[in-house]
């Protein structure tokens, strides 16, 4: 069980259920980062006393050091301030809760550290999967996954890996599930992240809007479970209690079901291999009556095919996708584009910018930073 732990984003959604789940349990906070939220960061640091606070911005970890003057805390910022909080020596595991890819260099770190990771953060894996498992095996880093869906096919799958047949990724369908293009073709940022079981920030919201979120995680996955894009299926499941599951080789299915709450899957990662108890909501049996299940309409959801085919390209396509996704998220979010728009720049920036092998980190960065420059130049 963790004892000490790192929380990169600790302000975000999965930061703050962190923070409880750290609070319940007696795990001792050693860092937090945050990217620019210093009101919440300064009242985490003054609960949990870490050793260090990293702000990603410059002018706001200016500010956070001003008000924790007299306290005995570091504070950094930008990417060192990520990295030192991600290889603390005092940590023994990384909560990676970040959004997007400024994940992926503090992720590296943390397992050159030999830490344990519970990550959060899927485009490390969408942008660099190969690279980063391969990583983490030779230096014989955890990692362990904090999405309820890979935290469910983690638990499924223990001591059953050679039986495995294949992946049921399991999706809600988002809070548009059934409309047609021309249905969102006037979705707003408020109607794009409200999501009807999960609460999440902003950015995974409308990934979840657009089920690119799915794509992601089924890229993740494959570099998690070391399985091929054939080997799983998507299946929409509204009621979001079944987290996924996975079929054996003699066909029988193993399923994890609990309420739609990441304080689990979190407290999973951190308290791996052992359970701690939960007061949090539980299920009733006898209200779950109706669960439905249904393919993914392909032609309805351009993001997730879109996601499908990058999957099955690999090399630098999934961290072309990724960073102008990201992009078009955040042009989305500030209303510089419409919500069918996020396709069209993500399919155009795969277009224009060729994908190559995802052999050096140079390569995925290089390609991250083409296609960012790419929505720049075309959206802005």
């Amino acid at each position: 069980m963790t004892k000490n732990v790192s929380i990169l984003g600790s302000t975000g959604s999965i930061g703050r259920q962190t923070i409880n789940v750290c609070r319940r349990n007696g795990i001792k906070v050693k860092a937090i980062t945050a990217n620019s939220n210093t009101e919440l960061v300064y009242k985490q640091a003054l609960e949990f006393k870490p050793e260090l606070v990293a702000v990603f911005d410059e002018d706001a970890a200016a500010i956070l050091q001003n008000k924790l003057k007299g306290e005995n805390i570091r504070v950094l910022s930008g990417m060192q301030g990520l990295i030192e909080a991600a290889t603390l020596q005092s940590t023994d595991c990384v909560v990676t809760a970040v959004s997007g890819s400024v994940g992926l260099m503090p992720t590296l770190a943390a397992i050159d550290a030999k830490k344990r990771i519970a990550l959060a953060n899927k485009e490390t894996l969408v942008c660099a999967g190969e690279l980063v498992m391969k990583r983490a095996r030779e230096k014989k880093a955890e990692i362990l996954p904090v999405d309820s869906e890979h935290s469910a096919i983690f638990q499924c799958m223990h001591g059953r890996e050679n039986e495995l047949s294949r992946i049921l990724l399991t999706a809600s369908g988002g809070p548009f599930l059934g409309k047609s293009l021309s249905e969102t073709e006037n979705v707003t940022p408020e109607m794009a992240v409200s999501h009807p079981n999960w609460s999440m920030g902003a950015k995974i919201s409308v990934d979840s809007a657009t089920m690119m979120n799915k794509g992601l995680e089924l890229i993740e996955a494959m570099h998690l479970f070391s399985c091929n894009c054939e080997d799983i299926e998507i299946i929409i499941h509204p009621q979001s209690i079944i987290h996924s599951m996975v079929e054996l080789k003699d066909g029988t299915v193993i399923a994890q079901l609990a309420a739609p709450d990441m304080e689990i899957p979190i407290q999973y990662a951190l308290t791996y291999p052992e359970r701690a108890s939960i007061c949090n909501e539980k299920l009733d049996f006898s209200k779950l009556s109706d669960l439905q299940f249904m393919l993914p309409d392909l032609e309805k959801l351009p993001c997730l095919r879109l996601a499908i085919e990058c999957a099955k390209k690999g090399g630098t396509a999934p961290a072309i996708m990724s960073a102008a996704n990201e992009m078009a998220v955040a042009l989305f979010l500030n209303r510089k584009i419409k919500f069918n728009e996020i396709y069209k720049a993500v399919s155009e920036a795969l277009s224009h910018i060729p994908a190559t092998n995802a052999d050096t980190l140079e390569k995925i960065l290089e390609a991250d930073s083409r296609a960012r420059d790419f929505i720049r130049e075309n959206y802005n």
